[in-house]
């Protein structure tokens, strides 16, 4: 990983994003293949949105990429509890406690860089 070390965010969606592939291939080891994809692709995005959020434009810029982060975190929590609830289904476990996590934080910078515009 690049020299993202010292940015708390980029550190936790990326080791995040690990997690997930893990789950999504027990996902598709009990051959839930739409759940598997669902999440590999909203758990992954959050991370690569936040890094693009580190190239952004502007503040504006930034603010719209992190809120897409934010999108994507808020699905990924929908689907793993989905699979905390349903039945033969393997539980997350740890995985919603870093989505919460994740989701504090990005809340935190969207209304942290948007007080700074006001």
């Amino acid at each position: 990983m690049r020299n993202y070390n010292n940015n708390a965010i980029v550190k936790m969606t990326f080791e995040f994003a690990l997690d997930i592939m893990e789950f999504s291939d027990k996902l598709r080891e009990q051959k839930r293949f739409a759940f598997s994809d669902q999440l590999l692709r909203s758990g992954c995005s959050i991370g690569a949105n936040v890094r693009e959020a580190q190239g952004a434009e502007s503040k504006a810029d930034f603010v719209h990429k992190v809120k897409i982060s934010q999108k994507e975190a808020e699905e990924t929590e929908y689907w793993l509890e989905l699979c905390e609830f349903g039945k033969n289904y393997p539980k997350p476990g740890e995985l919603l406690n870093k989505i919460e996590s994740i989701l504090k934080v990005l809340n935190k910078i969207i209304s942290t860089s948007k007080k700074k515009n006001d």
